[in-house]
């Protein structure tokens, strides 16, 4: 059996696929060559650095994440909107909790300018126009919105909420009700 000839996309597939089985902590150039049956230096041809590598993982992710975001908020605005946001990012840490775990770093610049990147940043600001919230704000209102995301995911996944009732899903519906009615209740710029 022939090996798929090596290219950027397949490199970085290959690391996004070991970051979903191990972490991303387990991604490293040897460990993705050895999936690849290839020496580390033959991914050098395709990828600069370890750092290029996770952030073509990251890059992988978002185009993953802004597909999700889109099919979820796709005809719906207000609360709907910002349940189809918040669920398809809590679907994604689940389904691929390596991929996810790489939008928790620091990003290249390669990543922060890519579609998927300013992609996300439109369909959040999508959600946001629903609340009428005033453009000069929306910065604000996506920064609590992530912030909130991610603190309640990372927490989720590294097992806070297991040792105590209710179940994560209702503090998870709790939490929306809460930016539900922060973003309608946005106040004035000071």
């Amino acid at each position: 059996m022939s090996r798929a000839p090596l290219t950027p996309s397949t490199v970085v597939a290959e690391a996004a696929a070991l970051a979903d089985e191990s972490g991303l902590e387990a991604v490293t150039l040897s460990a993705v060559a050895r999936r690849l049956g290839v020496r580390t230096p033959s991914l050098y041809s395709h990828v600069r650095d370890h750092a290029a590598l996770l952030d073509g993982v990251s890059t992988v992710a978002l185009a993953d994440l802004a597909a999700r975001i889109a099919e979820a908020v796709a005809g719906r605005a207000g609360r709907a909107a910002l349940d189809g946001l918040a669920d398809a990012h809590r679907s994604f840490a689940r389904e691929a909790p390596g991929r996810w775990q790489s939008l928790q770093r620091r990003a290249g610049p390669t990543v922060v300018g890519s579609d998927a990147a300013r992609t996300i940043v439109a369909l959040s600001d999508a959600v946001l126009r629903g609340y009428d919230i005033p453009p000069g704000e929306r910065v604000h209102a996506t920064r609590l919105l992530g912030s909130t995301i991610n603190g309640y995911l990372t927490l989720e996944r590294i097992g806070s909420f297991d040792h105590s009732e209710p179940a994560p899903d209702v503090s998870w519906g709790r939490a929306l009700d809460a930016l539900d009615a922060l973003l309608r209740a946005w106040p004035a710029a000071s």
